[in-house]
């Protein structure tokens, strides 16, 4: 029989995208305001792999990525997505979307996001919500899946990922210590 033991926490990851950049300032407040401050934050990054956003948030959308200070419980995933549904509703005029918030998590192993659709690989972790295992880290490398996003597989997201990871584990030792 297997023995339960708590799982490790995790390192918040939060990806920001907008047709203006002049919206994540409050974005980021909102953010900091929830999870603590911020850590680590990636450079702009065109967000061109899809265009299904298009439509709703309008053309030559950018991302920014960012992670907090504080560790998270990774069973608090659920929630975090709940709060950041609402900062985007904040952030909605006529219906009409100007951000999309994406949240998840780092942990050595594996990176998991979080996301309001259900679909054959994502598992239900409650609030309405569901876990999608983007990444694993294996041989030294991130691994994408057969349903790994694009843009989580572009250099670019991924170079940022790897400092997260970083971060994460030189945060696990000093908390361990």
């Amino acid at each position: 029989m297997s023995q339960p033991h708590p799982p490790q926490p995790a390192k918040l990851v939060i990806g920001v995208f907008t047709n203006d950049k002049h919206l994540l300032v409050p974005v980021m407040e909102a953010l900091v305001k929830q999870f603590g401050d911020i850590d680590l934050l990636s450079p702009w990054i065109a967000f061109d792999y899809t265009r299904y956003y298009e439509r709703e948030m309008g053309p030559d959308l950018v991302r920014r990525m960012m992670t907090f200070k504080p560790l998270i419980d990774q069973d608090a995933l659920s929630s975090i997505k709940v709060a950041t549904n609402a900062i985007e509703a904040e952030c909605t005029i006529n219906t009409r979307r100007n951000v999309n918030i994406d949240p998840g998590y780092m942990l050595r192993e594996r990176f998991v996001l979080a996301t309001g659709k259900n679909f054959t690989h994502r598992v239900y972790i409650g609030n309405h919500i569901y876990a999608d295992l983007t990444l694993l880290y294996q041989k030294g490398a991130f691994q994408s899946l057969p349903w790994t996003y694009p843009d989580y597989k572009a250099p670019q997201v991924q170079s940022f990922l790897y400092q997260v990871r970083n971060k994460y584990i030189k945060d696990i030792i000093e908390l361990e210590s």
